[in-house]
């Protein structure tokens, strides 16, 4: 007989979406009946092929309240139960980032009252097994204040808290995310089959694998993984002994670092292995919509990203069942590490994200080149991320704010003129606010031969040329992996990197 099972993501002090029908999901025997009652409201499902869903009707904000579940003789009852907004907060260690670890987090963490949000954290295990059901059972939503609240994504947080404030309403965040991990590690094999490119993550996962038992797969993985955890130990006594050693010197001190490890059935890093043991667990808890920070672990690849992110929005749009389900996302910040040259792949990442945002409806983008910090991947400052793309939502999905406020300058389209380039942008009606020397611009002529070029402001556009380049035809700002930013609008959100034509 197969137990009666609620899925993890509900629990005591769970965020329902409210105004939405409300899916309630599990796992049961075949035929038995699941009755679901809430707020003086029953709905009732019958198991099928080992699954049941119960749908509740749409119900206003409030707190306070119970559910009770129950099938056959078991009744589960979840308490504290609050309606409001439920977003997901999707992608890679920038948003898992924490809260205790970010600028001012100590400061949230003892001083923040009552901020009305609360946090689910996927069961974060990456290989399904006796040990992944039982992690997962004892997982739950936490309220700001529990132990936990100092492990929650801080962009996630930030995000929430300003949604609850704005909104009046209590904010849910699904935390569901894993450093390093690229855009086809979450989603299904059949997505990236679809498509010769997407494929090719598939084909290097499987030739990792070829004529390896799952055995042999388990062996190398847990080898590895007893070599890194006596690694990091080496590698954190260097860093206490000298904060400022770099990688190479830790490479001698501590020995060859083997990251991110074999690729293989019990790795985070497999194409589709954390759709299956993250997203499809908590799949399809009724959102508001997806927030997600990703893009750093396919720089690799950097020009199939806008098909690999599109092809994510559009999947984890059909599983929610739901294709114009709000997707509002990131656009990585400038970033190199010190001992790379600028191989200029963060800025077609760039690009992609822009160009999907201008392209898939009901998406958003916050532009946050001017969070980044030379030689760190991992940037402090994760309030104006958070606060940006609450930024979105309140612009894009809840109306309550005009685009003009939710947005900084993007480039539009160009004219020739006065021997060089007038420049044209969406959201820069008020003009521009400069912050330190006016640079970043660079034009080219017929040869693609890009020179630094003087820039001008008039009034709400850009006039750029160069002495070297006398017959302009390409215009590009910040097309560099790290670099100095200092145009911005006036409402604080800066100018988002581009070029005027993606074949030059």
């Amino acid at each position: 007989m197969k137990e009666f099972r609620i899925a993890a993501v509900f629990s005591d002090h769970m965020v329902l979406q409210r105004n939405k029908n409300i899916k309630v999901f599990g796992w049961g025997e075949d035929d038995s009946v699941v009755t679901v009652s809430f707020r003086g409201i029953t709905a009732k499902s019958k198991v099928k092929d080992g699954r049941w869903t119960a749908i509740l009707p749409p119900m206003e904000a409030g707190d306070g309240y119970e559910m009770n579940i129950s099938c056959n003789d078991k009744v589960i009852t979840f308490r504290d139960i609050a309606i409001g907004e439920v977003w997901l907060a999707g992608g890679q260690s920038n948003m898992e980032f924490e809260l205790q670890n970010c600028i001012g987090g100590e400061d949230v963490l003892q001083n923040d009252v009552n901020p009305q949000v609360r946090f689910y954290y996927t069961n974060k295990i990456a290989y399904q097994d006796d040990y992944f059901y039982e992690m997962e059972r004892n997982s739950s939503w936490e309220v700001f204040g529990d132990k936990g609240t100092k492990a929650w994504s801080a962009v996630g947080y930030f995000f929430g808290r300003k949604l609850a404030k704005e909104l009046g309403v209590t904010v849910g965040i699904i935390g569901c995310n894993w450093g390093g991990t690229s855009a086809s590690a979450w989603m299904s094999r059949e997505s990236l089959e679809e498509d010769k490119d997407l494929r090719t993550y598939l084909d290097e996962y499987d030739k990792n694998i070829a004529d390896k038992t799952l055995e042999e797969q388990r062996k190398e993985h847990q080898e590895y993984i007893d070599y890194q955890v006596k690694w990091d130990k080496r590698a954190d006594i260097c860093r206490e002994e000298n904060p400022k050693v770099t990688w190479n010197e830790l490479i001698e001190r501590c020995g060859p670092n083997y990251y991110p490890g074999p690729i293989n059935s019990f790795s985070p890093f497999r194409p589709a292995g954390l759709y299956q043991c993250m997203l499809q667990r908590i799949m399809p808890y009724t959102l508001s919509g997806f927030i997600y920070y990703q893009g750093e672990s396919d720089d690799h690849k950097p020009h199939f990203y806008q098909k690999l992110l599109t092809r994510l929005i559009r999947l984890w749009r059909e599983d929610w069942e739901d294709d114009l389900l709000p997707f509002l996302f990131v656009q990585l910040p400038m970033h190199r590490y010190g001992a790379d040259p600028d191989y200029k792949h963060w800025c077609l990442i760039r690009e992609a994200q822009m160009r999907t945002f201008q392209t898939v409806k009901n998406t958003g983008i916050a532009v946050i080149l001017d969070c980044g910090e030379f030689d760190e991947i991992h940037p402090k400052d994760k309030a104006p991320v958070g606060e940006r793309l609450a930024l979105q939502a309140l612009s894009n999905v809840y109306g309550k704010l005009e685009d003009e406020q939710a947005f900084g300058p993007i480039y539009r389209s160009l004219t020739y003129k006065d021997g060089g380039i007038e420049l044209y942008f969406d959201y820069a009606e008020g003009g521009f606010v400069i912050q330190g020397d006016l640079s970043g611009f660079e034009i080219a002529g017929e040869d693609k031969q890009y020179k630094e070029a003087k820039a001008s402001i008039r009034g709400n556009t850009i006039f750029v040329q160069s002495d070297e380049v006398l017959e302009p035809l390409y215009a590009r700002y910040c097309w560099t992996n790290y670099g100095e930013v200092n145009v911005f609008g006036t409402n604080g959100i800066p100018l988002a990197p581009f070029r005027t034509s993606r074949f030059a």
